[in-house]
């Protein structure tokens, strides 16, 4: 009986060409030498300090993300497919983002219902009217990617805000490359090592135009707590610029300064990994001591540019992505080169109707969760489990969203037995400025437990390298 998914390394003829070079590769590897490298990579991991942080289920939060040696391999013409679609994507995003903080054409015309932008939690009163440098919202787009088969590809969600993952992207190739080094002098990986160098670029070029020097920039953290936090530093320290919490910056007049030992010094350009919520005590959450009191003033006086702007976050609301593949029509006047999966919006009573008598089959998802909680797989799920979400559903219906349990395309991965195909689904990181660029690669994220859909390292699943064979 053949696999039910699309395996990205055997189809119905055999082993596909972009495996090619790793069949005889993982055939000659030894179980001893297997599982001296995959220590290896674990100390490496243990030793650059990259960790994850899971609260709430006691003893040392911080865990060492699961990593499987197998690269994740595309083709060059399967990446520039994938690329043209991110780009166009990223465009139509912030297309909407422009236009739903100012006139809101696409809700004129009829294409978004208005309750869906301006009633959302996401939606930034405080940035309506405001125009930020070169009409970009978000400056990083994180565009989650599954496979059904050799060119279907679907997206299954937008990241506008601070999508994380890339340290693991740029950690995944050091790894690799220093324990199999022969892979890479005897094939054509196209490199991802100058992300670091394209996202300083883009975070530069949109410096205010009260900026009459070479920006400042600076990354602004919630802190050593944040689970994110090695990726805050990792990413500083590649860009060369500082870390600072909100403690370190002070507004005075209409600029922003970073308190240094020789004194204050203007900041131009602030990457921000904290929420909108606690940027601006002044302007959002009054309690905040994570952010900078009076931020939003020089914001919106054109003396600092945040990124990703305040706001973006109504871009990657799960209701609002049904609508990116009209985003794409009305503002780019093209077709949508990468589609949606097929979505049910529970706020819609024929909707809720058609996912409350399927249930069982289907993937339900909360409007504004993340990390693969507050979500039901339906298949995977036990009676008791599906009739306690029904009531969650039926309490508040316009909370969730439901799609179809996708059959996600497999990826080798060793496991004890030696190889076996596991799920895996795929983030690319699309840097917006002057120009729309992105590395050829991303972050492989893969479902180690046998039969799983959810990757989310936060719910047991792993990460691989992403290899893109560079034309010669």
């Amino acid at each position: 009986m053949a696999e039910p998914y699309f395996n990205e390394m055997y189809d119905a003829s055999g082993l596909r060409a972009p495996y090619r070079m790793l069949e005889g590769w993982h055939q000659n590897m030894p179980a001893e030498f297997r599982a001296l490298k995959q220590a290896e990579a674990e100390d490496l991991f243990r030793r650059y300090g990259i960790t994850f942080a899971v609260y709430g289920e006691g003893g040392d939060p911080d865990r060492l993300i699961p990593f499987d040696m197998f690269p994740r391999v595309f083709t060059s013409e399967e990446w520039r497919k994938l690329e043209r679609g991110i780009k166009q994507r990223a465009r139509a995003l912030n297309a909407f983002l422009s236009d739903v903080y100012d006139r809101g054409e696409i809700i004129r015309a009829g294409r978004i219902p208005a309750d869906l932008v301006y009633r959302n939690e996401a939606y930034e009163i405080a940035v309506a009217g405001f125009r930020p440098p070169l009409g970009v919202f978000s400056h990083i787009v994180g565009i989650d990617l599954v496979r059904t088969g050799a060119d279907q590809f679907y997206v299954l969600e937008d990241n506008c805000r601070t999508p994380s993952g890339v340290s693991y992207m740029l950690e995944n190739r050091e790894v690799m490359m220093r324990m199999f080094p022969h892979l890479f002098q005897e094939n054509r990986v196209a490199p991802v090592d100058g992300y670091a160098r394209l996202l300083k670029r883009t975070l530069a070029s949109v410096a205010p135009e009260k900026c009459d020097r070479d920006p400042k920039v600076v990354l602004l953290t919630p802190g050593h707590f944040n689970s994110a936090y090695y990726e805050h530093s990792f990413l500083a320290d590649l860009m060369g610029i500082e870390m600072v919490e909100g403690q370190d910056l002070f507004v005075e007049g209409d600029f922003c300064y970073m308190r240094t030992t020789e004194g204050p010094q203007k900041v131009d350009v602030i990457y921000r990994r904290i929420d909108d919520a606690f940027l601006d005590p002044l302007c959002f959450r009054p309690d905040s001591a994570l952010g900078v009191p009076g931020l939003m003033n020089v914001y919106r006086s054109g003396g600092v540019t945040i990124c990703s702007a305040p706001g973006a976050g109504v871009a990657d609301d799960k209701a609002i992505y049904t609508y990116v593949p009209e985003m794409v029509r009305f503002y780019l006047g093209e077709a949508p080169i990468l589609e949606n999966v097929p979505t049910w919006q529970c706020a819609k009573a024929d909707d809720l109707k058609y996912v409350q008598e399927h249930i069982a089959e289907l993937v339900i998802k909360e409007v504004h969760g993340s990390g693969g909680y507050g979500m039901l797989v339906g298949p995977k799920s036990d009676k008791a489990t599906i009739e306690a979400f029904a009531a969650k559903l039926a309490a508040n219906p316009s909370n969730y969203i439901a799609q179809p349990t996708l059959a996600l395309s497999t990826c080798p991965t060793f496991v004890n037995e030696g190889i076996a195909p596991r799920h895996v689904d795929l983030r690319p990181y699309c840097l917006v400025g002057r120009d729309i660029e992105l590395v050829p690669g991303g972050l492989t994220r893969v479902a180690l437990t046998e039969g799983s859909l959810v990757v989310n390292s936060s719910q047991g699943g792993g990460v691989k390298d992403t290899w893109v064979i560079a034309e010669e």
